[in-house]
Protein backbone atom coordinates (compact mmCIF):
# COMPACT_ATOMS: atom_id res chain seq x y z
CA UNK A 1 0.00 0.00 0.00
CA UNK A 2 2.82 2.39 0.92
CA UNK A 3 4.51 1.56 -2.40
CA UNK A 4 1.37 2.56 -4.34
CA UNK A 5 1.12 5.86 -2.47
CA UNK A 6 4.74 6.65 -3.31
CA UNK A 7 4.11 5.98 -7.02
CA UNK A 8 1.01 8.19 -7.03
CA UNK A 9 2.91 10.98 -5.28
CA UNK A 10 5.72 10.83 -7.84
CA UNK A 11 3.22 11.03 -10.72
CA UNK A 12 1.56 14.09 -9.18
CA UNK A 13 4.92 15.79 -8.77
CA UNK A 14 6.36 15.20 -12.23
CA UNK A 15 3.57 14.45 -14.68
CA UNK A 16 2.61 17.29 -17.07
CA UNK A 17 -0.91 15.84 -17.03
CA UNK A 18 -1.31 17.29 -13.56
CA UNK A 19 0.24 20.70 -14.20
CA UNK A 20 -1.59 23.83 -13.21
CA UNK A 21 0.18 25.69 -16.02
CA UNK A 22 -1.90 24.01 -18.69
CA UNK A 23 -5.24 24.90 -17.11
CA UNK A 24 -6.90 27.92 -18.72
CA UNK A 25 -7.25 30.91 -16.42
CA UNK A 26 -4.41 29.82 -14.14
CA UNK A 27 -1.56 32.35 -13.79
CA UNK A 28 1.74 31.18 -15.25
CA UNK A 29 5.20 32.74 -15.21
CA UNK A 30 6.73 33.72 -18.54
CA UNK A 31 10.36 32.67 -18.26
CA UNK A 32 11.56 33.83 -21.68
CA UNK A 33 10.43 35.95 -24.63
CA UNK A 34 11.78 34.45 -27.85
CA UNK A 35 10.37 37.01 -30.27
CA UNK A 36 7.26 39.12 -30.76
CA UNK A 37 4.82 36.21 -30.82
CA UNK A 38 6.45 33.36 -28.87
CA UNK A 39 7.26 32.98 -25.18
CA UNK A 40 8.19 30.20 -22.77
CA UNK A 41 6.27 29.54 -19.56
CA UNK A 42 7.23 27.53 -16.51
CA UNK A 43 5.42 24.25 -16.01
CA UNK A 44 4.56 23.32 -12.47
CA UNK A 45 3.51 20.04 -10.94
CA UNK A 46 0.27 19.61 -9.02
CA UNK A 47 2.12 20.70 -5.87
CA UNK A 48 3.63 23.82 -7.45
CA UNK A 49 7.11 22.50 -8.17
CA UNK A 50 8.62 23.78 -11.45
CA UNK A 51 9.41 20.78 -13.65
CA UNK A 52 10.23 22.46 -16.94
CA UNK A 53 9.13 24.97 -19.56
CA UNK A 54 6.85 25.00 -22.58
CA UNK A 55 6.80 27.32 -25.58
CA UNK A 56 3.62 29.28 -26.21
CA UNK A 57 2.75 30.75 -29.62
CA UNK A 58 0.38 33.71 -29.36
CA UNK A 59 -2.75 32.99 -31.41
CA UNK A 60 -3.81 35.28 -34.24
CA UNK A 61 -0.75 37.47 -34.61
CA UNK A 62 2.41 37.56 -36.68
CA UNK A 63 5.39 39.57 -35.45
CA UNK A 64 8.64 40.23 -37.35
CA UNK A 65 11.32 37.58 -37.09
CA UNK A 66 14.28 38.55 -34.88
CA UNK A 67 16.63 38.89 -37.87
CA UNK A 68 14.22 41.28 -39.57
CA UNK A 69 15.74 44.42 -38.12
CA UNK A 70 14.83 46.70 -36.57
CA UNK A 71 11.27 45.49 -35.98
CA UNK A 72 12.10 41.95 -34.94
CA UNK A 73 14.08 43.24 -31.98
CA UNK A 74 11.52 45.95 -31.23
CA UNK A 75 8.59 43.51 -31.27
CA UNK A 76 10.39 41.19 -28.86
CA UNK A 77 11.20 44.11 -26.57
CA UNK A 78 7.58 45.31 -26.61
CA UNK A 79 6.17 41.88 -25.79
CA UNK A 80 8.65 41.65 -22.93
CA UNK A 81 7.50 45.07 -21.70
CA UNK A 82 3.82 44.04 -21.74
CA UNK A 83 4.60 40.87 -19.77
CA UNK A 84 6.77 42.76 -17.27
CA UNK A 85 3.90 45.20 -16.70
CA UNK A 86 1.97 42.16 -15.52
CA UNK A 87 4.75 41.21 -13.12
CA UNK A 88 5.96 38.46 -15.43
CA UNK A 89 2.77 36.51 -14.80
CA UNK A 90 0.12 35.93 -17.49
CA UNK A 91 -3.05 33.92 -17.97
CA UNK A 92 -3.65 31.48 -20.82
CA UNK A 93 -6.84 31.17 -22.81
CA UNK A 94 -7.18 28.44 -25.43
CA UNK A 95 -9.13 28.15 -28.64
CA UNK A 96 -10.12 24.97 -30.49
CA UNK A 97 -6.61 23.84 -31.44
CA UNK A 98 -4.34 23.82 -28.40
CA UNK A 99 -1.03 23.02 -30.11
CA UNK A 100 0.54 23.76 -33.47
CA UNK A 101 2.46 21.40 -35.73
CA UNK A 102 5.66 22.23 -33.84
CA UNK A 103 4.19 21.13 -30.52
CA UNK A 104 3.92 24.65 -29.11
CA UNK A 105 0.96 25.63 -26.96
CA UNK A 106 -1.42 27.98 -28.79
CA UNK A 107 -2.98 30.57 -26.53
CA UNK A 108 -4.28 34.06 -25.96
CA UNK A 109 -2.27 35.74 -23.20
CA UNK A 110 -4.00 37.99 -20.68
CA UNK A 111 -2.25 40.22 -18.19
CA UNK A 112 -3.26 41.01 -14.61
CA UNK A 113 -5.12 44.12 -15.76
CA UNK A 114 -7.41 42.07 -17.96
CA UNK A 115 -5.78 43.14 -21.22
CA UNK A 116 -5.20 40.62 -23.99
CA UNK A 117 -1.51 40.81 -24.90
CA UNK A 118 -2.09 39.38 -28.40
CA UNK A 119 -4.45 42.27 -29.15
CA UNK A 120 -2.09 44.85 -27.62
CA UNK A 121 0.78 43.70 -29.85
CA UNK A 122 -1.39 44.40 -32.91
CA UNK A 123 -2.87 47.62 -31.56
CA UNK A 124 0.57 49.00 -30.68
CA UNK A 125 1.88 48.21 -34.17
CA UNK A 126 4.32 45.42 -33.36
CA UNK A 127 2.41 42.58 -35.03
CA UNK A 128 -0.15 42.01 -37.76
CA UNK A 129 -3.20 39.78 -37.92
CA UNK A 130 -2.53 36.17 -38.89
CA UNK A 131 -5.42 33.98 -37.83
CA UNK A 132 -5.28 30.27 -38.58
CA UNK A 133 -8.64 28.43 -38.50
CA UNK A 134 -10.12 26.96 -36.39
CA UNK A 135 -8.63 29.40 -33.83
CA UNK A 136 -10.75 32.39 -34.82
CA UNK A 137 -12.42 33.41 -31.57
CA UNK A 138 -11.08 36.98 -31.52
CA UNK A 139 -10.52 37.62 -35.22
CA UNK A 140 -12.91 40.60 -35.36
CA UNK A 141 -11.23 42.15 -32.33
CA UNK A 142 -7.82 41.71 -33.96
CA UNK A 143 -8.95 43.26 -37.23
CA UNK A 144 -10.23 46.33 -35.37
CA UNK A 145 -6.94 46.58 -33.47
CA UNK A 146 -4.99 46.47 -36.73
CA UNK A 147 -7.20 49.15 -38.27
CA UNK A 148 -6.52 51.35 -35.24
CA UNK A 149 -2.77 50.73 -35.51
CA UNK A 150 -2.80 51.72 -39.19
CA UNK A 151 -4.89 54.80 -38.51
CA UNK A 152 -2.60 55.89 -35.67
CA UNK A 153 0.52 55.01 -37.68
CA UNK A 154 1.70 52.93 -34.74
CA UNK A 155 4.90 50.90 -34.87
CA UNK A 156 5.37 49.17 -38.21
CA UNK A 157 2.65 51.35 -39.74
CA UNK A 158 4.61 54.51 -39.04
CA UNK A 159 5.51 57.07 -41.68
CA UNK A 160 8.55 56.11 -43.71
CA UNK A 161 8.27 52.41 -42.92
CA UNK A 162 7.88 50.27 -46.08
CA UNK A 163 5.29 48.12 -44.28
CA UNK A 164 2.97 51.12 -44.07
CA UNK A 165 2.75 51.22 -47.87
CA UNK A 166 1.28 47.74 -48.17
CA UNK A 167 -2.20 47.79 -49.68
CA UNK A 168 -5.18 47.65 -47.36
CA UNK A 169 -6.30 44.67 -49.43
CA UNK A 170 -3.39 42.57 -48.16
CA UNK A 171 -5.62 41.48 -45.28
CA UNK A 172 -9.15 40.23 -45.87
CA UNK A 173 -11.88 38.84 -43.67
CA UNK A 174 -13.89 35.85 -44.75
CA UNK A 175 -17.54 36.50 -43.87
CA UNK A 176 -18.33 32.80 -44.04
CA UNK A 177 -15.68 31.57 -41.62
CA UNK A 178 -14.97 34.82 -39.72
CA UNK A 179 -11.27 34.10 -40.22
CA UNK A 180 -8.61 36.62 -41.18
CA UNK A 181 -6.38 35.35 -43.93
CA UNK A 182 -3.93 36.70 -46.46
CA UNK A 183 -5.46 37.98 -49.67
CA UNK A 184 -4.90 36.04 -52.85
CA UNK A 185 -1.39 36.48 -54.15
CA UNK A 186 -0.25 38.22 -50.98
CA UNK A 187 2.29 37.19 -48.38
CA UNK A 188 2.43 37.74 -44.68
CA UNK A 189 4.50 40.83 -43.93
CA UNK A 190 7.01 38.86 -41.90
CA UNK A 191 7.20 35.47 -43.65
CA UNK A 192 10.30 34.73 -45.65
CA UNK A 193 8.47 32.93 -48.44
CA UNK A 194 4.91 31.94 -49.49
CA UNK A 195 5.74 28.34 -48.53
CA UNK A 196 5.94 29.38 -44.88
CA UNK A 197 2.50 30.95 -44.93
CA UNK A 198 0.29 29.39 -42.26
CA UNK A 199 -3.02 30.86 -43.36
Amino acid sequence: MAYILIIITIIFFISPSFTYALIAGTPVVATNVHDGDTVSISIKSFFGIVIGTEKVRLIGIDAPEIKQEPWGRRAKKHLKKLINESGGSVYLEYDLDRRDKYGRILAYLWDKKGRMINEKMIEDGYATVLTIPPNVKYVKKFIVAQQMARKNKAGIWGKGNPTAKISQNAMTISNSSLSACLGAGSESFFRESPDKREC
